[in-house]
């Protein structure tokens, strides 16, 4: 049977976890004197562990910084080192979010296009067939296959120049943050033109001499193989991927004893418009449309416009944004809003830059300094204040706080997995020895509370190693006990805002 737990069960509990001990029994006399409580005093505020009781029994070292606002009267409830820069990591997305709500509206789309430079004779387009990317960060291997069905359908069979990919709708990015290990799917390159977040999947079964390796771009119906990423089988100790770019392709290679009997792995792509036009040639003759290799242009091309695909709206697209943590779509819907409130972007940096100038001008946020849109680069500062400050504005302005995933509480209320009291919604962000929490906390009383945390051992995650940056050791546990801190802050927070 379910029990539900009242306010006044609720705060009584907490004060009892966060005395620590049982009361001693009545027929004992007490070891200490007691001291009266004076008229008004909430007993509760007595036996409340501190903030940084609480911060040194976490044993996280470096800093932790936070802030909570009343959300009902814009008061700063509590805070410490809130002031203090620290690194977002992926709480970073929910300030990229409300950018991106506040320049485009929740019902934006981005368009992909497919153009024809001259004339259509017979079915076959006399000039260039041109694949023209608007910066959809959620154009998968179907969406290509959408755009080869209505070419089919309006009977185009193959064309007389050159088939053209463009991305320049947003500039190219090698990698979002040059700081990652160049293997992990979750840092690939940016550009006008992305096709499944810019990732190829490597897969491999070991066979009688070697491993069949097999490079394509899986989609729910289709598995288009792949040339322009290549794999090679390499017999080494170490490092476990190396990556060069090869001109045409991206080139890996893989340390054989690394393999086993077989597996598979997402890796990012460098080349991102080469691959859309890969994979759109492989559907596009599928579908009986010949063209010949992708070639990539800088400029956009001016054309007829043969067939057209639109993404989701941009609400849905951050709901799975902020759900997912996806670091390209961050970047691009941020870049795209950039592009459209000032005209032009020219750099992940100064797009990020421009997000910041937005947030001190709408928001007045003052220790601002973001380096991208996703959180991912270390070099990214933020001070708790400044974010509780963000959610507090946001909360009535925009649709942001119904994007925002439930956090799981690990306090000291639902240590038996039960319901906790207090309801979280909020954004998290986890780099190495870098855990932050940001959003908003529903008291069980009706209140609610605007917070950010933020810990973070820097110089420990600045002693890294590139090939440690994967899994470090210590990363999971100490991330695990940012978490618990992180609960029994909002727990705490709980009892100042209705004592």
């Amino acid at each position: 049977m379910k029990h539900g737990i009242s306010r006044r069960a609720f705060l009584t509990s907490l004060a009892a976890a966060g005395a620590g001990a049982a009361l001693p029994a009545w027929a004992d006399a007490p070891t200490a004197s007691l001291r009266p409580v004076a008229r008004g005093e909430d007993i509760r505020l007595r036996t409340l562990k501190s903030a940084e009781e609480l911060i040194d029994a976490a044993r996280l070292d470096g800093t932790v910084g936070f802030a909570v606002i009343n959300l009902a009267t814009g008061a700063v409830i509590e805070q410490h080192a809130g002031a203090a820069g620290m690194p977002p990591a992926s709480v970073a997305k929910a300030l990229t979010a409300s950018y991106a709500l506040d320049t485009l509206g929740p019902d934006y789309r981005f368009p992909t296009e497919i153009l024809a430079t001259g004339p259509v004779n017979e079915g076959v387009v006399d000039g260039d067939l041109v694949l023209l990317g608007g910066g959809d960060p959620t154009l998968d291997t179907d969406g290509l296959g959408e755009l080869a069905v209505q070419l089919k359908e309006k009977g185009i069979t193959g064309v007389t120049g050159k088939f053209l990919v463009c991305g320049s709708a947003l500039p190219f990015t090698r990698t979002i943050d040059p700081g990652q290990p160049a293997h992990l799917g979750y840092s690939p390159a940016l550009s006008g033109l992305n096709l499944n977040f810019n990732r190829v999947h490597f897969e491999w079964a070991k066979a009688s001499d070697g491993y069949d390796i097999t490079m394509d771009a899986p989609s729910a119906t289709l598995r288009p193989a792949v040339r322009m990423a290549r794999m090679g089988v390499v017999s080494r100790q170490g490092p476990v991927y190396t990556y060069s770019d090869g001109g045409a392709r991206d080139e890996w290679t893989v340390a054989r004893g690394a393999l086993g009997n077989g597996g598979s792995r997402w890796l990012p792509v460098r080349k991102p418009e080469l691959y859309a036009g890969e994979v759109f040639q492989a559907l596009a003759e599928f579908r009986g449309v010949t063209l010949p290799t992708p070639e990539v242009v800088l400029e956009r091309p001016e054309g007829e416009t043969l067939a057209r695909r639109e993404s989701g709206v941009l609400l849905e697209i951050l709901r799975d944004m902020l759900k997912y943590s996806t670091n390209l779509t961050a970047e691009i819907v941020g870049q795209t809003a950039t592009r459209v409130r000032t005209g032009m972007v020219t750099s992940l940096e100064t797009s990020a830059a421009a997000m910041n100038a937005w947030a001190r001008e709408e928001l007045g946020l003052v220790n601002v300094a973001l380096v991208d849109h996703s959180g991912l680069s270390g070099l990214s500062r933020i001070a708790a204040v400044d974010m509780a400050t963000a959610m507090k504005e946001v909360r009535t302005r925009l649709e942001l706080k119904p994007l925002l995933k439930s956090f799981r509480m690990r306090g000291e209320l639902n240590g038996g997995g039960g319901e906790h009291p207090v309801k979280v919604l909020a954004k998290t962000g986890t780099l190495n020895f870098v855990s932050g929490l940001s959003g908003f906390a529903e008291l069980p009383d009706g209140s609610e509370l605007a917070f950010a945390i933020f810990c973070g051992d820097i110089p420990r995650r600045e002693a890294l190693s590139m090939e440690q940056r994967e899994r470090p050791d210590g990363a999971r546990s100490w991330n695990s006990r940012a978490k618990v801190l992180q609960s029994r802050l909002i727990e705490r927070w709980a009892v100042l805002a209705s004592a």
